[in-house]
């Protein structure tokens, strides 16, 4: 039920939340410690190359056969689970972890897939290892908040149904933790980006907009998050319990997206002159006649001081710029 990935095991430098250092981390202090994903996607994919290669144990789950193969092609081997038709057995298996992550979104009309067997869980759970457990949540949770700064003690004021859905899952999973005794860890991501999930992607790909990106390309500030900064956030808490249950995963600059994409765009043309695009005029008529909501900037300071978390990508330059190096071919581009 492990990963099978071939990646030798690398020592590692961990700081206490205090400033003070561990030293080196080796394969041994790891070998004990085993992480379950709920929910095997992008970020969970990513989480779980950088564990395994501090010899951590590690598995998790996905929803479909097609996935299940594409997982198994890059080297996991992970567990199918339909929270529609539950292999409750999965859930039993929990109990041999000592950390779970759960990056799973709720569902409309659902809610929390998993929550639904909250009953199962917290018998799975109750005389186990467990020592850690983190949900993976959205800045959506805050709603419009006309442009001021949000931290994490700002209060929450859900305006979709996706969002109010997202502070039910934070309220259950924190609730599930707390009668596990154990203090839950919620992480409220910023739109999520890395490589084959970005504007140079979306170009390149000459992809439609989708409602949500629409919706976000009227909003003056747009908080988002490169993959590995968020993964560097959940490596920060796995060997030292941090001092707070929430904490936002944003980057520095809250860009408007069409900021965003004119970047990706001079990018991409700056690289392949030759290259066919849909222009900017064109994605401006997709972006027409959109109300826009949701409106902040969303603050990171909480993740820098008691994380001390330095940012790999502090804007959306770096992080695009480093994407569109890795691409080779623009048209194999995955």
């Amino acid at each position: 039920m492990e990963i099978a990935l071939s990646i030798p095991l690398q020592r590692c430098h961990v700081h206490n939340h205090d400033g003070t250092s561990f030293g080196s981390i080796s394969p041994t202090l790891s070998e004990n410690r085993r992480m379950f994903i709920l929910g095997m996607g992008f970020v969970g994919q990513s989480l779980a190359r950088k564990l395994h290669n501090q010899g951590w144990v590690v598995s998790g789950t996905c929803t479909t056969h097609v996935k299940k193969q594409q997982l198994q092609e890059m080297g996991f081997h992970v567990h199918l689970f339909d929270a529609n038709h539950p292999d409750l057995d999965i859930l039993r298996l929990l109990k041999n972890y000592t950390h779970i992550l759960v990056s799973v979104p709720p569902l409309v009309g659902i809610g929390d897939p998993l929550l639904q067997h909250e009953e199962l869980l917290r018998s799975s759970l109750v005389n186990s290892d467990l020592q850690w457990l983190s949900y993976l949540s959205s800045t959506s949770v805050y709603g419009d908040c006309a442009g001021e700064l949000v931290d994490e003690d700002y209060p929450t004021n859900p305006e979709s149904e996706l969002a109010k859905l997202r502070l039910s899952s934070e309220e259950g999973w924190s609730h599930l933790s707390h009668d596990l005794g154990i203090s839950p860890l919620l992480f409220r991501l910023g739109g999520i980006y890395g490589p084959g999930r970005s504007a140079i992607d979306t170009i390149i790909k000459q992809k439609p907009m989708s409602e949500g990106q629409k919706r976000r390309k009227h909003r003056k500030y747009t908080s988002r998050i490169h993959v590995d900064d968020i993964c560097q956030a959940l490596m920060a808490t796995v060997y030292v319990p941090p001092p707070s249950e929430i904490y936002n995963i944003v980057d520095d600059d809250p860009a408007p997206r069409e900021e965003v994409f004119e970047y990706a765009m001079k990018l991409v043309e700056e690289k392949w002159p030759g290259l066919k695009l849909q222009s900017m005029e064109q994605r401006q008529k997709e972006w027409s006649n959109v109300n826009p909501k949701g409106d902040k900037r969303v603050c990171n300071g909480r993740m820098k001081r008691e994380l001390r978390v330095q940012l790999l990508f502090p804007d959306y330059k770096s992080g695009l710029k480093s994407i569109i190096h890795q691409i080779q071919n623009p048209f194999h581009c995955h």
